[in-house]
């Protein structure tokens, strides 16, 4: 028997949340196949079976906190599923009369590594517990196709509606069946005071309804980003400044490349690399900016390794690109995709997430007009991006349309002066304004 153990989760990271078993009790598992994954504050750990065998005990469910070196269960690497099969076939066998839960019991083992497959967050998986939807029938609408909360809790209430159409159904049947309509209706009735909504109505009785209340555990990284924001708004002097920035230029730029960039170098050409690109340049006449506050010391980091937020299912992750001051624009380009697309897919390593100089959040790609981003503690300064929005604005004593966009700078006044901050923005404008001079900087 082997003992499925949490392993060193990394530096300063104690304990993790069990966030979804990918083997069922039951189930082999070949050498190096993931059995379950952890949630921490930072990164979604794997964590393999060492040698093949058969899943015989979960220690812990999903969304149980656990500590390294903690016992998650058991694999016994003597059987196999096939040598464990007879034994569940006995009680079969022995008591004739049950052989009908035989295929049932067979029909559930089989629905459970399906419904196991689908990706969904803990939260979905917990309210389709509760309320008795087939997790693996939902269809997700969160990023990758994963299944949210409001997905199950949207699915539920769909079907809270079909015992109604199934009663009126039954009502050719005959009378014993006929009798069993009226009773879970009346109840729940009675306990509402009569509400007129027929999905709260049958919430008592029904087992597709949702309560209007849930409460949850915060699991490990909810935490964690708490712990962090409030961190970062009492450990530092927090000031926000704006400004707006006239998108034409590098939005005909890279309608002139982005085509070819993605033909020539495989990677899609946004707004970002400009940005993070711009950022680096201004950084340099500002290094401030780029520092860190060390008791009653300042840190000048002579290098930028620029975060990047980025709205996971998991919640809020900040990789960052290293050394992007001295990489070009398509290099700038691909390592955003590749970390971005590794942060949703939960693929994160601790490397990615630690050692961040200055941040970039694009909450225009959400629809927010502005807005006054947190700082992203240790760091002192963090560039707020948002929506491109058509605006009047006058150009040479006429009024023109132009796609304009406000930015944000939010910085920590403590080593960060008010006239360093709005001159490190408009730095930002004018290269964003005239992109060719990025080349020449």
């Amino acid at each position: 028997m082997i003992s499925l153990k949490v392993p060193p989760l990394g530096e300063s990271i104690v304990e993790a949340t069990v966030s979804r078993w990918t083997k069922q009790e039951g189930e082999s598992v070949a050498a190096g196949d993931t059995v379950v994954e952890l949630e921490t504050d930072k990164i979604t750990v794997e964590v393999p079976a060492l040698k093949a065998g058969v899943v015989t005990k979960h220690a812990k469910k999903e969304g149980d906190v656990v500590k390294v070196d903690e016992v998650l269960g058991e694999i016994d690497d003597s059987k196999t599923e096939g040598t464990a099969a007879p034994a569940t076939a006995q009680p079969a066998t022995a008591e004739p009369p049950k052989a009908d839960a035989a295929p049932a019991a067979r029909a559930k083992t089989d629905a459970a590594p399906a419904s196991a497959e689908v990706k969904s967050s803990p939260a979905a998986r917990k309210v389709a517990a509760e309320s008795g939807v087939d997790i693996s029938a939902v269809q997700g609408t969160g990023r990758g196709g994963v299944v949210s909360k409001p997905d199950v809790i949207d699915a539920a209430r769909g079907s809270a509606t079909k015992p109604d159409a199934a009663g009126a159904a039954g009502s050719a049947q005959p009378a014993s069946s006929a009798t069993k309509e009226p009773a879970p209706q009346a109840p729940p009735g009675a306990k509402l005071g009569g509400d007129a909504d027929p999905a709260r109505a049958g919430r008592g009785a029904q087992p597709g309804s949702i309560p209007r209340e849930t409460r949850e555990k915060m699991s490990t990284r909810r935490k964690k980003i708490a712990e962090h924001l409030l961190e970062s708004q009492h450990s530092t002097a927090h000031l926000t400044t704006f400004n707006e920035i006239d998108m034409s230029a590098v939005m005909s730029l890279r309608d002139r490349l982005k085509e070819r960039t993605e033909k020539e170098h495989g990677v899609k050409l946004s707004f970002m690399p400009f940005f993070v690109k711009a950022a680096c340049l201004a950084l340099k006449g500002f290094p401030n900016i780029n520092a860190q506050v060390d008791g009653d010391s300042v840190v000048y980091k002579h290098y930028v390794h620029m975060g990047i937020a980025v709205a996971s299912d998991q919640g809020l992750v900040v990789p960052n690109v290293k050394d992007a001051d001295s990489k070009g624009m398509i290099q700038i380009a691909r390592d955003i995709t590749d970390v971005a697309k590794r942060a949703r897919d939960g693929k994160l390593t601790m490397d990615d997430l630690t050692g961040g100089t200055f941040t970039i959040t694009n909450g225009g790609v959400f629809g927010s007009l502005v807005s006054t981003p947190i700082i992203n503690f240790p760091q002192v300064g963090i560039l707020g991006l948002h929506k491109i929005q058509d605006r009047p604005v006058v150009i040479d004593g006429k009024i023109e349309a132009r796609p304009m966009m406000y930015v944000a700078l939010s910085y920590d006044h403590r080593i960060v002066d008010g006239q360093h901050s709005v001159l490190f923005l408009v730095r930002v404008k004018e290269l964003m304004e005239d992109p060719a001079t990025m080349l020449v900087d």
